[in-house]
């Protein structure tokens, strides 16, 4: 295949892959502690081009980019009041710690909106996906006549880059990360939930640049089967 199909196809993926990372932080614009996401690009391999006596002429070209991964921006954002006995904001940094009931399996969000759930020993705090929240001695936080045993915790890592996101504004930590710390500066408001930090103007830049850059490298593709068809033509 022509190297300049090939360019343009693999561009045109990767705003398309650009594109569904900004959708899914435009779809969480008022979810409440979401944390937007940034696409990280890197080039292709490059190489050296060549005059046609086979001399390099010192001109290398590329053959496109990818998307390597996808950063999560962590900066916090406003407080909403809700009023609710159940809901919880981090002030500063950190992150409310869940424990899957049935694996023991823990993760980490900012969404403090908590719900109770009755089980057979009493009812317990827990987020919306049914996981359990864990105090600042990283125990089931249990609610007795309207009073928990304990505020959640707030940890924090000593390296927050690159933790893996799961899905449902969760969050699951890697071996970079380290282990979990207890936060002792962060704040916990109770009747509060954390705003998401999309920032939505920017979004809407960033849409606005990947769909002309996605349009750019169709037209490039389309100028190069042109060009195959002209050259086909002249062999004909």
């Amino acid at each position: 295949m022509d190297t300049s199909f090939y360019t343009g196809i693999r561009g045109a993926k990767t705003q398309q892959e650009k594109m569904n990372v900004i959708s899914n932080n435009i779809a969480n614009v008022n979810t409440s502690g979401f944390k937007s996401k940034d696409s990280v690009f890197q080039d292709l391999m490059y190489y050296n081009m060549r005059d046609a006596q086979g001399k390099n002429v010192h001109l290398a070209a590329g053959a496109g980019a990818l998307q390597s991964h996808v950063n999560t921006n962590f900066s916090g954002a406003g407080l909403q009041v809700t009023g609710n006995g159940t809901d919880y904001a981090i002030v500063g940094e950190g992150f409310f710690c869940l424990q899957e009931p049935t694996t023991g399996e823990i993760t980490y969000t900012r969404n403090g909106k908590f719900s109770l759930s009755q089980r057979s020993d009493g009812f317990y705090l827990v987020s919306d996906s049914g996981k359990l929240v864990l105090g600042s001695n990283r125990q089931p936080i249990t609610v007795n006549n309207g009073e928990t045993s304990s505020e959640p915790g707030a940890f924090t890592f000593q390296n927050t880059d690159g933790m893996e996101s799961i899905g449902n504004n969760e969050f699951r930590a890697i071996d970079k990360n380290g282990e979990p710390i207890l936060s002792v500066e962060a704040k916990i408001e109770k009747g509060y939930l954390e705003l998401s930090n999309v920032n939505l103007a920017k979004e809407m830049a960033d849409t606005i640049e990947a769909s002309r850059a996605y349009s750019y490298v169709l037209k490039m593709v389309q100028t190069a089967d042109e060009v195959e068809q002209t050259i086909n033509g002249l062999r004909g």
